[in-house]
């Protein structure tokens, strides 16, 4: 292919096709056909008397090419130009931090899945990552429980392009969870297709920083009291039942507006089981 004369010497484009113009949208995805880079515009500048587009990747790499040719979007070659309303875009961002990919659809769901361990963990996932997850076509499923994990894992028979990355509540030394962990890796194919990961929280409630809540610290909850009861019960909520501890998580939850309300463990972990499902295996 030649750089210069890309378009007619393009395999894609037949000889002579005039290669539609796209606006540089800040989200908008676009692929460097020469370097494979892909990311997502987060602005224009003009250098030299150039415009000059600069992408970033999702883990906020950055790279900065000439406005032209030289470009696909959604596999297709294009020619890319300045937006006529604006000199200067700047990206808006998700939940998460990423860069907002403006008008784009959900990808059809991948075979490899994210598994939480409760409700409440799938919904904080999706509301900080859904707009990734949505993207990168991830499906999160909660397991309600991962006391038979190694059967699950079995069941699901995991391999190259169907591949698990499961969160698990309380995964630290010696506790009940890192046995039950060991053993789900034991299955067979799970070797290089199976990711789990933990934070070390009684439940996933804890991986709200606090300070959103308007609190010092966790309240302390005895041993012989059920946790959530206990917690909804230090913050003078209902705690009667089911239907009082329903209502309780979707105050906290309300209270969760991006990553930076999270605490970093939590984080850290959501984004290494999203690169482990999506990074291609080298």
């Amino acid at each position: 292919m030649s750089y210069d004369q890309w378009g007619p010497q393009d395999l894609s484009a037949p000889v002579g096709t005039v290669l539609p113009e796209v606006p540089a949208a800040q989200g908008l995805v676009l692929e460097d056909v020469q370097s494979g880079w892909v990311g997502a515009v987060v602005r224009i500048e003009k250098s030299g008397g150039m415009h000059i587009v600069v992408l970033e990747d999702r883990r906020g790499r950055t790279k900065s090419y000439q406005l032209g040719f030289g470009f696909l979007v959604d596999g297709r070659p294009v020619q890319l130009v300045a937006p006529r309303t604006s000199k200067t875009v700047t990206a808006q961002r998700t939940a998460s931090g990423s860069v907002k990919v403006a008008g784009m659809r959900a990808q059809v769901a991948r075979a490899s899945r994210i598994w939480v361990e409760g409700k409440h963990d799938a919904e904080l996932v999706e509301k900080v990552w859904g707009d990734d997850l949505r993207v990168e076509g991830i499906v999160v499923e909660p397991l309600h429980g991962v006391d038979d994990l190694a059967g699950l894992v079995r069941d699901f028979s995991p391999g190259p392009g169907r591949r698990l990355g499961i969160l698990v509540d309380h995964l630290v030394p010696n506790s009940k969870e890192t046995r039950i962990a060991a053993e789900a890796m034991r299955t067979p194919g799970a070797r290089n297709n199976v990711l789990i990961v933990g934070h070390p929280y009684v439940d996933v409630w804890q991986a709200i920083r606090p300070q959103v809540l308007g609190i010092g610290a966790w309240p302390q909850v005895p041993r012989t009291v059920e946790w959530k009861v206990g917690i909804l019960q230090a913050f003078g909520w209902p705690h009667q039942g089911p239907a009082d501890i329903a209502i309780g998580w979707r105050r906290l939850l309300g209270s969760v507006r991006s990553y930076a309300d999270l605490e970093p463990a939590l984080l850290g972990r959501v984004e290494e089981v999203i690169d482990f499902l999506t990074v291609p295996v080298s």
